[in-house]
């Protein structure tokens, strides 16, 4: 009668190897961000603000869209974590990330906005 317990190779997993292909990426600094979703998915488009004058000759700002990322909202979730863990890792080498006081949004929450749950 044979054995009915599977060898111990049978039992582990197989690890697979990742490549970061670098080739065709660029890169692209971004002052101004704008996410925007779907059910399905987080869109996030990136951009420059550009100090410019109206007509009037008063003071406007331009954002040229430079780049929009598309992705499901497990990336995205795993993205907010990163992004959080390393913010806070260069905050406790570097300190605090000053940011400036906004203006809470009409009838807006006055900045207690959602929260990422693990």
């Amino acid at each position: 009668m044979a054995d009915p317990t599977p060898p111990a190779a049978a039992n582990q997993t197989r690890q697979i190897q990742g490549r970061i292909d670098e080739s065709k990426c660029q890169t692209t600094y971004a002052s101004f961000f704008r996410p925007s979703g779907t059910m399905s998915e987080l869109i996030v488009d990136f951009g420059v603000n550009m100090p410019a004058q109206t007509t009037e000759g008063q003071p406007a700002l331009i954002i040229h869209l430079l780049s929009r990322v598309c992705m499901n909202w497990q990336v995205a979730k795993q993205l907010a974590i990163s992004l959080g863990q390393t913010v806070r890792q260069y905050e406790e080498q570097v300190g605090p990330i000053a940011m400036p006081q906004a203006q809470p949004p009409a009838g807006g929450s006055g900045g207690n906005g959602p929260r990422l749950a693990n």
